[in-house]
Formats: C-alpha cells, structure tokens, sequence
C-alpha cells in the first residue's frame, strides 16, 4: 500500500499495520492454507491439488493459486509436453509459511469435534440477545 504526502506517492513502511493486514489475509484464508499445507509433502499438480482440497471449485483453486504465486509463496513450472505439465511447489517464504501455520491446522483438526458441539449447542439456544 502507499499514501500521498503533500501530492507525492510514498511507498508504505514495512511496519505499516496496513501491510500486515494484507499478509494476515493471505494467512487467514482457508483455500490458501490447505493449498500451502498439501504442496508441504512437494511439488503437485493442479488436479491432485482439487482432490486434496475437499470443497474448493476450479475457479478458487486457480484463483488461489495465482495469488499465491504472485505473493511468492509458491512457483508455477510447466513443462512443454502434451498435454502441457503444470505444477505448483512451495518456495522457501512459502515452506517458512507452512511451518508457521502448522499449529494452527493441526489445532484446527484437533478441536473440529469441539467447535461443532458448541455451534450446535448456540444455534439450539432461546435468543439471548444483549439488552
């Protein structure tokens, strides 16, 4: 992001909480952290990739996958065969990625029981609405 000083474009500071959010966004999108925690084990195709990921349609995948690229989290390599060989694989940012966010899936699959009793639990309650 930038912002204008007296007319002048200013490239935004690395500490500008602006930035931090865009990055957060990259972070707390669930396609983009399936997609990074499947390339973990390495390089994959476009097609193995929709099969991992339960959920995600064509268009997400490959919308995702082109912002990750552009981010620099993974590499797209295409091989020029027929039918042409395209394949995504994390970079080094994106395995840093990866290992920073691993707790996070791993707490996610540990506590999914949890979290559906408690959204069954509220979405079963009398309306409790603040006064």
């Amino acid at each position: 992001m930038s912002g204008t000083v007296g007319g002048e474009s200013q490239p935004a500071r690395p500490e500008d909480p602006c930035q931090a959010r865009e990055v957060l966004g990259i972070v707390g999108d669930k396609w983009s952290l399936l997609i990074v925690r499947n390339l973990s084990q390495g390089p994959r195709r476009f097609t193995e990739l929709k099969r991992a990921v339960d959920g995600i349609s064509q268009r997400m995948l490959t919308v995702t996958l082109r912002g990750l690229e552009r981010d620099g989290i993974l590499t797209r390599t295409v091989r020029n065969v027929m039918p042409p060989h395209v394949s995504y694989e994390l970079t080094p940012m994106g395995r840093t990625l990866r290992e920073a966010t691993a707790p996070l899936l791993e707490w996610s699959i540990t506590h999914l029981t949890h979290i559906d009793t408690a959204r069954a639990a509220y979405d079963t309650r009398p309306d409790t609405s603040p006064a």
